[in-house]
């Protein structure tokens, strides 16, 4: 009688399934996942072959296995290269400019969203701030155009009535405006769609937090500081390391079509846009190569240090 009783309070643990186990329980969700795995496989490991073009003199009637190799001569031409500060500067202060305004921007305006009780009000700027998300960049440059032209631009139009200035400003054709139209004209764009996430957070917090708080006499202000954002605070930090691991891709569409001005070119010019001069307008394939595996070189080592950073506050991607 002893020994049975001995039995019952002993932990049994359960054995651990093998992989192999555990996929031919669950092969209903894998088959599901095949079309995804051979899309990737298609569209993102087998181009990576063309990595190799960075190491070679790719000659397009050769073919990269037959063209010779350059070893890092590509590499040594990209840091040489008198633009290379330059494009460097555009490239980490845009997205910079691009970090520390538009990530926060789609927060505030989630936590100001929430505190909205007019059902109405809140549902009509939602939808208004969701749109323009939804408009390519031809588009979204051609309302810029139209509002910062010197031909009955509204902008400029409103500064004369006021009487700011005596005769219109060419806005798109003076290096000191652009960073702040094309910071502007992208947080406008992705701040209502990027908040969907953070309401969606935010409406899975517990309600009864806020009851007990107001009950202590928290203000609205205290309860968003105590509450709300520590509660969507793992939500946060998986997109600032997204975003991180991002800080090289300053923007290719928007300075492509804003930047296209060659007055602007020295405050516009960033890796997206010279890969895409250097590799296809002058055909230096292998260049932009180097040029384009370089970005992606160091923004997998941010990708990796923010997660590592990350995983200390609790949260991570891996």
């Amino acid at each position: 009688m002893e020994k049975a009783v001995a039995n019952k309070d002993v932990l049994i643990v359960p054995k651990k399934k093998s992989v192999f186990l555990r996929l031919l329980n669950q092969w209903e969700l894998q088959l599901m996942v095949i079309p995804a795995i051979i899309f990737i496989f298609i569209f993102s490991y087998i181009p990576m072959y063309g990595i190799i073009m960075a190491f070679k003199d790719y000659n397009i009637f050769k073919g990269i296995a037959e063209s010779p190799w350059a070893g890092m001569k590509h590499f040594n031409m990209f840091f040489s290269a008198p633009e290379f500060g330059q494009v460097m500067r555009n490239t980490l202060v845009i997205s910079f400019l691009k970090f520390f305004i538009g990530f926060p921007a789609p927060i505030i305006l989630a936590l100001m969203l929430n505190e909205v009780r007019n059902m109405v009000f809140k549902r009509v700027v939602q939808t208004v701030s969701y749109l323009p998300h939804f408009i390519s960049w031809v588009i979204v440059s051609g309302f810029v155009m139209s509002l910062l032209s010197t031909d009955n631009g509204s902008l400029n139009i409103a500064l004369e009535k006021i009487g700011a200035v005596n005769e219109p400003i060419s806005f798109l054709s003076i290096p000191k405006y652009f960073w702040a139209i094309l910071v502007t004209t992208n947080v406008w764009k992705d701040i209502g769609f990027g908040s969907i996430v953070y309401l969606a957070a935010i409406a899975g917090v517990d309600q009864q937090l806020y009851e007990a708080a107001a009950l202590d006499g928290a203000s609205r202000f205290k309860q968003i500081y105590l509450i709300t954002i520590p509660s969507i605070l793992p939500v946060i930090l998986i997109f600032m390391i997204l975003a991180i691991g991002n800080l090289l891709n300053a923007g290719f569409e928007d300075i492509l079509l804003l930047g296209s001005n060659p007055v602007v070119r020295d405050v516009s010019d960033v890796l997206d846009t010279y890969v895409y001069r250097r590799g296809i307008q002058h055909s230096l394939f292998s260049y932009a190569t180097a040029v384009g595996l370089f970005k992606a070189i160091i923004s997998v080592g941010l990708l990796t240090l923010a997660n590592f950073l990350s995983r200390r506050a609790g949260s991570s991607l891996w």
